[in-house]
């Protein structure tokens, strides 16, 4: 409810910055969790051996024999150390699942970052000068690229703040990256980029410029654009249809999102200054290919999901969280046996006497067994 209230960044490192927000106050509800979980194990244990021992001697009639009903009323005594002994087996166990959880968890949303800072699995990178789109048909042939599509980032002045302005061909920017609904105010990915195709001069921009210019859609928005060969900027008029949040490669600040074709027709530059490609398979090896199609250039800067997925992760964390979750996990699994085995030598130390006397009485190593296993 708080991340709710607050707002939820969707986005770790957008920028491939390393920026980790930690909040103290979430390791509150886990803590609670595992403290109100560990007394209801334990009450549960201890109130399930009192009130069942028919069904324990039920269960360990296969092992105990004939005297099953002894070694029941055996472990109804010693309830309080089982007990523990359960809640101590039950709280390592989670442990183990909660840290494989938590890495399973960490991966997905380094993937989520990656895809976001990175704007697919392959992005070909150039500047106004030195653009990237002339290589799209060199990436689309490229050995694992399945779809490439220009995307122009251009600067555009919003009053006298210079913001990022996108410009994509909304029909076509989901075969190559993946849009996610949270991307957008109060409408879905896909009804957003509709909405953008059904407006030739459309555009979406951020929560931040739509307080400060007090914007609700159909405004008119004159944005000053860089034109071919003119050093300056011109007014070019938008239509406001909409808020964007995020968007792949777009910075957390103020940004814009508009069509490229409206771009191009009213600028007169006509070029894409990024290429983005999705990969039939591995990112890696499909970012490799596009590397050696696109090796006469090297002004062009080539990455894949890959490698800013190790970027961000390496920027974030001072270890490798697989190392640590499996060093994590294989502590756990010596510690649940250890808490076992604890258990059984402490009733085997209590039940000594037990032992000798049922000896006495002439029970035979089988009944002793009994007690034993």
């Amino acid at each position: 409810f708080q991340a709710t209230a607050q707002g939820y960044h969707l986005v770790a490192a957008p920028e491939g910055v390393p920026v980790a927000a930690v909040g103290y106050k979430a390791c509150l509800a886990p803590g609670m969790l595992w403290l109100g979980a560990g007394l209801l194990i334990l009450r549960l244990a201890d109130l399930g051996l009192a009130r069942g021992r028919k069904i324990v001697a039920l269960l360990i009639r296969p092992v105990a024999g004939r005297y099953a009903s002894l070694v029941a009323a055996g472990i109804v005594r010693d309830r309080g150390r089982i007990a523990t002994g359960i809640l101590l087996v039950a709280l390592t166990f989670s442990f183990a699942v909660s840290t494989s959880v938590f890495n399973t968890t960490y991966d997905g949303q380094a993937l989520v970052d990656a895809q976001l800072t990175n704007g697919a699995d392959v992005a070909v990178t150039g500047t106004p000068d030195t653009p990237a789109g002339p290589t799209l048909s060199q990436v689309a042939a490229a050995p694992g690229i399945t779809a490439a599509q220009g995307m122009m980032h251009r600067y555009a002045y919003v009053g006298t703040d210079l913001q990022d302005i996108y410009g994509i061909d909304p029909a076509r920017i989901g075969q190559v990256t993946t849009l996610s609904d949270a991307y957008f105010r109060d409408i879905g990915a896909k009804a957003a980029m509709a909405q953008l195709a059904a407006t030739p001069d459309g555009i979406f921009v951020a929560d931040e410029t739509v307080t400060d210019f007090q914007l609700v859609p159909g405004d008119r928005i004159n944005l000053r654009l860089r034109m071919a060969g003119r050093a300056d900027y011109s007014v070019v008029p938008f239509t406001f249809v909409g808020v964007v949040r995020e968007f792949p490669t777009a910075p957390t600040d103020s940004f814009l999102v508009a069509n490229a074709a409206y771009i191009a027709k009213m600028t007169g530059l006509p070029s894409a200054e990024t290429v983005l490609a999705r990969a039939g398979g591995d990112p890696a090896k499909a970012g490799t290919a596009v590397r050696q199609a696109l090796a006469a250039r090297p002004d062009l800067k080539v990455t894949d999901l890959s490698e800013t997925a190790r970027r961000i992760g390496s920027s974030l964390v001072a270890v490798d969280l697989r190392g640590l979750t499996a060093l994590e996990t294989g502590f756990a699994w010596p510690l649940m046996a250890g808490a076992m085995g604890l258990v059984l030598a402490l009733g085997h130390i209590e039940r000594r006497r037990s032992l000798a006397v049922l000896r006495a009485l002439g029970a035979g190593a089988g009944g002793i067994g009994a007690f034993l296993w």
